[in-house]
């Protein structure tokens, strides 16, 4: 691998991280519902990797098939239902926190891979699924001292725990289309979500200004077409250790968003567990090991 193509990929992932961290701002600042704020970025997001899909050359006819219909219809329902669960979170666990406990889902991924794959579970996962435990349960224990809906703060907890778990469903579905090129999983993904939101959107209740239009139209063009294009593109040119490492931008910058644009105030109990679970996250993305020498004998 060519020096200039790790750093273009390290450039692609960092902005890729840096845009999805804004996420949760054009989620709150748009005031519209879940489900309406998921259907329309579904709607941009379908147009823009259209386009990017057809000029890609990846909408000939060779690359379907019923199977891969199949798995891409499951992947996308457990996608657009992570993100109506994780955007429903934002307003009610604050985006902070939400974020925070949407990254359990590695261990989800790894839990799921022992069920479905029968692969081992390692003792070093198994101690950073007790760090990333306790920080969950110091997140959950105070509810933060700003909340846009005070008294919801552990029903947001658990969305953002059903997100992550929908999101390591994907993970694996996805892991099965092997050969389909991503920008068009994406594509249909968001395709396929229009088709199953549609019957469930407030259409009496659709943005009535340009900002909250704006909000939604950069949430589905840059946050979505643009960010997939960046991600598999850095996906394609990284080592799996650097883009798990680079993946922890996202995180931090939604925290800081936060913090500057809606003027989150976290305990030091929130900010600790908040913590754990990142280094919990990051320890078992990036293979962090204790006692090397003992390795063989836990696994």
């Amino acid at each position: 691998m060519g020096s200039r193509e790790t750093r273009v990929g390290c450039v692609e992932m960092s902005v890729a991280m840096l845009i999805s961290g804004t996420v949760g701002w054009l989620v709150v600042s748009s005031q519209q519902s879940p489900l309406n704020v998921v259907f329309i970025r579904c709607v941009f997001g379908a147009a823009t990797l259209f386009v990017i899909c057809a000029f890609k050359g990846m909408l000939r006819r060779g690359l379907f098939s019923w199977h891969m219909l199949g798995l891409v219809t499951l992947g996308s329902a457990t996608i657009v239902g992570n993100w109506v669960l994780l955007f429903a979170a934002y307003s009610r666990a604050s985006i902070s926190m939400a974020t925070a406990v949407y990254n359990t889902q590695p261990f989800m991924l790894v839990l799921l891979g022992a069920v479905v794959f029968r692969e081992r579970i390692t003792f070093r996962t198994i101690f950073w699924l007790t760090v990333a435990f306790v920080g969950l349960v110091l997140v959950v224990r105070v509810e933060p001292a700003v909340l846009a809906k005070p008294g919801e703060y552990l029903e947001g907890i658990a969305y953002a725990l059903g997100a992550a778990f929908l999101y390591a469903i994907c993970s694996i579905v996805t892991k099965r289309l092997k050969g389909t090129p991503p920008h068009l999983i994406a594509l249909l993904h968001v395709t396929l979500g229009i088709v199953m939101l549609a019957p469930f959107v407030d259409f009496k209740h659709l943005p009535a200004t340009p900002n909250h239009w704006a909000d939604l139209v950069v949430l589905g063009v840059i946050n979505t077409g643009v960010m997939y294009v960046l991600l598999y593109g850095a996906i394609q040119k990284l080592p799996t250790a650097m883009t798990g490492a680079l993946s922890f931008i996202y995180p931090v910058v939604a925290i800081v968003v936060d913090r500057v644009a809606f003027g989150q105030r976290l305990g030091w109990l929130q900010i600790i567990g908040a913590a754990l679970i990142l280094l919990a996250a990051a320890g078992t993305t990036l293979g962090w090991q204790f006692m090397p020498g003992k390795r063989a004998a836990f696994e």
